[in-house]
């Protein structure tokens, strides 16, 4: 297991500055527009149109990959990122903008795909369940680091946009550097049908659109919420970054507790408690930092809680072989909901004020959770014997990391020492260098290193060279 972690802290120090530079971004693009004016609606449509990109990234990056290979690819997203990342502050435009956000989410979904698959090719039975948790940890970290960054300057400046652009960049430092092999191609992943997981797995599937409707919403617009209700920009991202660190607080707790009254109770329970938390901040929030800080940080939680137990309701309704499908299919779908978020309640937002952002939250969670209670718990409810095992899962991913999950029978292991198969682009590239080095050190050897070995067969004027026979010392040259 040490070796396995090891062999991948380089992937996950990549994966952190992304997922970073990425939080920052949201931050800053939400703030900047808001400070120029730009109407709600039109800042919801900005900020859901990274998910579209995100969505359109992690179906279509696999084809990038497996053309010019995972160094190659991890490049050129990396560099059209930045790229547009630094565009931001010279073209101000919100539909410039949302534009920039779909390529941002394309390039971010292609990055992802790329580390993603590298830390797949490198799980192992035993080290896939904890690689996971690794997973969730680092990308919760990471997030809550880029909005602490917020703070490090002015939205209306260019500077924290070139911030931005430096992680971005540095992400493909790790990577460049890592010693291990490069790993297979990523696969495309089949997606179950959305119909199909709705009749096999509806209580799962409301709680997974749930959650993306409410966390999309609230990571697009809360730094919005909070510059109206009189927050400085060092405050917000504090806000911010306490906010989602608390995500990591109930990741275990509540699949413990699923584990011993079952999913249903526990995904009906953590709907109606982030409903509560979101109703709380929208009355307090204006009037009492501290309320704000602690209600927010408890809706984040249960709100980031609420995915993992979902998707474990919803597997537990399925066959094994179906699991990286339904996940798949789990993740667009999620994916749905933080694009309906923002759109949402950015423009209830325009009509009543910056509460009505935590007005919306709660009543989309206090919705699924009805229907959950109401309305799927026979069709739904698995005794606690029968359920599956409990994994952590982060729903910001892509497909490719579902095939590590230890639920998933099918998973095959790389087997250490057993090298994987090179991306043509790179192998092709090593064979040329391999060649080049082998006539050059041939070339010197032939100029340089004395010919000390025995002839295997002596000359003869009136004959061809004869070979000794087995078992016999060569005869010495014959000469004139």
């Amino acid at each position: 297991m040490k070796t396995v972690v090891l062999s991948v802290i380089a992937l996950f120090l990549s994966l952190a500055l992304l997922v970073s530079g990425s939080a920052m971004l949201g931050t800053l693009i939400a703030l900047r527009l808001d400070m120029e004016g730009v109407a709600e609606a039109a800042l919801g449509v900005v900020m859901a149109a990274y998910s579209l990109g995100f969505i359109i990234g992690a179906t279509y990056a696999v084809d990038v990959i497996r053309k010019v290979g995972h160094i190659r690819a991890f490049a050129v997203f990396a560099a059209i990122a930045c790229a547009t990342t630094l565009m931001h502050p010279l073209i101000v435009s919100a539909e410039t903008w949302a534009l920039m956000r779909v390529v941002v989410g394309i390039c971010l979904a292609g990055l992802m795909t790329v580390t993603e698959s590298w830390i797949n090719d490198r799980a192992t039975n035993e080290s896939r369940g904890k690689l996971l948790g690794i997973y969730t940890i680092n990308f919760y970290l990471a997030s809550a680091s880029g909005q602490l960054l917020v703070g490090l300057g002015n939205p209306m400046e260019y500077v924290v946009f070139s911030v931005v652009a430096m992680l971005i960049v540095l992400s493909m430092v790790p990577l460049a550097l890592t010693q291990s092999l490069i790993p297979t191609s990523p696969s495309h992943t089949e997606t179950l049908g959305v119909r199909k997981l709705i009749r096999q797995a509806p209580a799962g599937m409301t709680g997974v659109l749930a959650s993306g409707i409410a966390l999309g919403a609230f990571l697009s617009l809360a730094p919005v919420y909070a510059l109206r209700v009189g927050l400085d920009i060092s405050q917000l991202s504090l806000y911010m970054g306490f906010s989602v660190i608390c995500a990591v607080l109930l990741q275990w707790p509540a699949g413990w507790l699923g584990d011993r009254i079952g999913r249903l109770p526990v995904l009906t329970g953590l709907l109606f408690c982030g409903a509560l938390a979101a109703a709380i901040t929208a009355v307090l929030g204006s009037f009492s930092i501290v309320a704000l800080f602690l209600f927010s940080g408890i809706f984040f939680a249960v709100a980031a809680s609420t995915y993992p137990v979902s998707v474990a309701l919803a597997n537990d309704q399925l066959p094994n072989d179906q699991l990286v499908a339904a996940c798949a299919g789990m993740l667009r779908t999620y994916g749905v909901g933080t694009m309906l978020g923002p759109l949402l309640a950015a423009v209830l937002m325009g009509v009543l004020g910056a509460p009505a952002l935590f007005i919306f939250i709660s009543l989309c969670l206090l919705v699924g959770g009805m229907a959950v209670f109401y309305v799927f718990r026979a069709s739904d409810m698995v005794p606690v014997e029968e359920q599956g095992e409990y994994v952590t899962v982060t729903p910001t991913s892509t497909p490719v990391l579902s095939e590590i999950d230890p639920r998933n029978e099918e998973f095959e292991e790389h087997h250490p020492g057993e090298p994987a198969e090179w991306d043509i682009a790179d192998k092709l590239e090593m064979l040329v260098v391999d060649a080049g080095e082998g006539v050059a050190t041939e070339g010197v050897a032939a100029e340089e290193a004395p010919d000390t070995s025995e002839p295997s067969y002596y000359e003869d004027p009136d004959s061809e060279g004869v070979e000794a026979p087995p078992g016999q010392d060569v005869p010495p040259r014959r000469t004139e």
